[in-house]
């Protein structure tokens, strides 16, 4: 099962880069979003440049020269957001780190404070991107990095004009500050709240394994004894590999990325909803009758309304909580979980976009009990 990948700088950390990345690609604006970085990161090079061909820029030895790596850098650190696909964590990662030292190194060449100043705006872009979409840690960096820089231009405008520094520094931290904040309380309310390895990184949905710990601890959370009735549903997107064959893999990424997004939007809070192999999406939910009909019928609604077109194949089960007091919540799972995936292959065998029910009494044995199929 494909895992996220960890940063060397971020390992463990927990952030929302690509369940917002998945987002972003779902309605419409990851292209827009990747060109948007790519010119603030270039258009930031451009004052690093002409201060390098200025001979009064700086006494340091070697410090034009510094600027104009600081200014060759940024087309380098802008070059992950031109391509087709957005950066990897590990790249954005990179990106930022290197930002942050570049904006360091661009802040205190200068001769003079306040030209370093200017550059030190810069910052709040860097500090709102981290917060946005990586982790505290990554965060906590470039929040030290900034400061620094900051603080020690403020020290060397103060050695002179003590008013003048705290004049024109105290904007500047507070933009810092706030954009800081929002950007992260933006990331604390819309984040999924999950270690990285637990999403998917193409879709941002829950990966197999975490969608067998949220389902279970769901399980555990439901009184048994009540008339209540477990529903697992496994849907799979028709004619993928045709997507891929015709579109190429930016095509089938699109599709799958469009097909989570519907989905993430028409389940019900408190409902487990995963991405699993290439095409296959698993939800999970307890409903107060056995009929599961009202959730298939959101779902091939969801699938077929997007931009793409899509259908799915679906297999789903229904079964009452009362009759699994005692039983391991994972063996439950990984029974229901091979009922609806036989039925969804059913479904697919039979033409797709269509839908195959199994309501069970009981598992392990239990009779089945009639439901018209989905056609």
């Amino acid at each position: 099962m494909p895992r996220c990948e960890n940063s060397a700088v971020d390992t463990g950390a927990h952030d929302q880069y690509y369940s917002f990345t998945a987002t972003l690609s779902a309605r419409g604006h990851q292209t827009v979003a990747m060109r948007v970085v790519a010119s603030c990161i270039l258009l930031l090079g451009i004052p690093a440049l002409l201060a390098a061909l200025s001979p009064t820029t700086t006494p340091l030895p070697g410090g034009r020269a510094a600027l104009g790596t600081i200014a060759a850098a940024c087309v380098v650190l802008a070059a992950p957001w031109l391509r087709r696909r957005w950066p990897t964590r590990r790249e954005s990662a990179a990106v930022v780190i290197a930002g942050a030292l570049a904006l360091a190194a661009g802040c205190l060449v200068p001769a003079d404070p306040l030209a370093g100043l200017l550059v030190a705006v810069a910052y709040p872009f860097v500090l709102g991107f981290t917060a946005l979409f990586h982790s505290a840690r990554l965060l906590i960096f470039t929040i030290a990095v900034s400061a620094f820089s900051i603080g020690w231009l403020w020290v060397r405008i103060a050695v002179d004009e003590w008013n003048t520094a705290i004049a024109v520094s105290i904007p500047l931290v507070l933009l810092c500050v706030g954009v800081t904040y929002a950007c992260r309380t933006i990331a604390e309310l819309g984040g999924p709240g999950y270690a990285p390895a637990d999403l998917e990184p193409t879709t941002g949905l829950l990966t197999r394994d975490r969608f067998y710990d949220e389902a279970a601890t769901m399980l555990g959370a439901r009184n048994r004894d009540d008339d209540r009735f477990l529903v697992l549903l496994v849907a799979s997107v028709d004619s993928l590999t045709a997507i891929a064959s015709v579109e190429g893999a930016r095509g089938a990424t699109k599709a799958k990325v469009a097909a989570a997004q519907a989905l993430r939007d028409i389940v019900r809070r408190g409902a487990v909803l995963a991405h699993v192999g290439e095409a296959d999406f698993y939800i999970a939910d307890t409903f107060t009758t056995p009929d599961p009909d009202p959730l298939v019928a959101r779902v091939r609604s969801a699938i077929t309304t997007t931009p793409m077109g899509l259908t799915a194949s679906i297999g789903v089960v229904s079964t009452p909580l009362r009759p699994l007091i005692g039983r391991a919540p994972y063996d439950v799972l990984d029974e229901v979980v091979a009922l609806a995936t036989t039925a969804m292959f059913e479904a697919r065998s039979a033409g797709g976009n269509q839908a195959r029910y199994v309501l069970k009494n009981q598992l392990s044995g239990g009779e089945d009990s009639p439901l018209p199929e989905g056609g």
